[in-house]
């Protein structure tokens, strides 16, 4: 049971929950998501079951697309709507140019500042659990990269963009900040993923055609091979003496280039997924880096 189903995670409802009805309906205990939601967004959630676990690390990387709507003139405490208003500021003089040339600033490589409600430690302790007990803590600025952002929609107070950005964006800050800029406060009323790497919402199976399917037996259709999140990657097929090297944990040598990249993957003879080999460029030789046993992925 090794494989990633791509779930449109219903809104109400944390990442989590979902983990923990398809561990209920599979029966498989190794079960995990990869890129959280929260409660209150929906759309992509890859999630991973069986061997397929080992893969999530790979998806860190991968770029999400988000459309989002941002009521402006209201901030809350999470950012979202799901907070308490802490501010309302009628946005009544903000017109579609002052929007667009606000949301110019965000595009490109930017630093910013996760919110207090997120699962970011501080000290031991995740932030929105001191947020929780009324504690706010200074949090560091990071780099985030924002490759695409639209303004998709304006119909005030309500602002609607699309945006595509890499690992660890919040769009929960994007939308507070763009308040702060425009000096009336905002928060994220609305957000979907519509994109996550090679996953899309357009083919994304919801919540209830997946009990649906697991019901009628009929529910392994919808799970992606493994090897699906690395397509990009260059790939080799080994003969059977590689092979027994790979599952040993010896180097071996590859007829292949890299390409944007360090590592590649490496099948079977006969078309299975045997594992993710790192390259070591000063020797030449690919490392096996992560090896699965017996895969029919």
């Amino acid at each position: 049971m090794d494989g990633i189903l791509n779930i449109d995670k219903p809104q109400g409802i944390t990442s989590y929950r979902v983990v923990a009805l398809v561990k209920r309906l599979s029966g498989e205990r190794r079960v995990g998501h990869a890129g959280t939601l929260d409660p209150l967004a929906t759309g992509v959630l890859p999630v991973c079951l069986g061997q397929a676990t080992r893969i999530v690390e790979f998806l860190a990387d991968a770029t999400k697309t988000y459309r989002a709507e941002i009521e402006l003139g209201v901030a809350t405490d999470t950012y979202d709507a799901s907070g308490r208003v802490i501010r309302r500021e009628s946005p009544s003089g903000i017109g579609r140019e002052q929007v667009e040339t606000a949301l110019a600033s965000f595009r490109g490589l930017i630093r910013q500042t996760p919110p207090m409600y997120s699962a970011i430690r501080h000290q031991g302790k995740k932030l929105y659990q001191l947020a929780r007990a009324g504690i706010t803590v200074e949090r560091k600025s990071r780099p985030v990269s924002i490759h695409r952002l639209v303004l998709a929609d304006f119909q005030p107070p309500l602002v609607t963009i699309e945006v595509e950005c890499g690992k660890g964006t919040y769009i929960r800050s994007l939308a507070h900040d763009l308040g702060q800029i425009l000096g009336c406060g905002a928060s994220l009323n609305s957000l979907v993923r519509r994109r996550y790497g090679p996953f899309d919402i357009s083919n994304a199976v919801t919540v209830p055609q997946l009990e649906d399917a697991f019901r009628c037996g009929r529910w392994e259709r919808f799970l992606h091979p493994m090897d699906f999140v690395l397509s990009t990657w260059p790939a080799a097929a080994v003969d059977e003496a590689t092979e027994q090297a790979i599952r040993n944990g010896a180097p071996v040598a590859l007829p292949l280039e890299p390409s944007g990249g360090s590592r590649c993957r490496a099948y079977t003879a006969d078309g299975r997924f045997l594992g993710v080999l790192r390259l070591d460029p000063g020797k030449g030789q690919w490392h096996p880096d992560k090896v699965f046993l017996n895969s029919g992925q």
